[in-house]
């Protein structure tokens, strides 16, 4: 992991096309704004994490469907 330390005002650029900017620090907070193309998304790790299992359980279900429908065990 790279650390790096900024202050107000400053910012990170990852890359040619994302750049972080401290935008504020209150506390043991800090406000975060993020430049990056519309096409990249960007989520909270807890709100990405959420998504991932989602999607983990989604396809678990479609794989358990698909097993049931080869052996014919699927009845609508």
């Amino acid at each position: 992991m790279l650390v790096l330390t900024r202050k107000l005002g400053e910012a990170i650029q990852i890359g040619n096309q994302i750049e972080l900017t401290i935008l504020a620090i209150q506390g043991d907070q800090i406000k975060l704004g993020i430049n990056a193309p519309k096409d990249i998304e960007i989520h909270r790790k807890e709100v990405y994490l959420t998504i991932q299992q989602s999607n983990n359980e989604a396809a678990s279900i479609n794989k358990d469907l698909i097993t049931q429908m080869k052996n014919k065990q699927f009845r609508p």
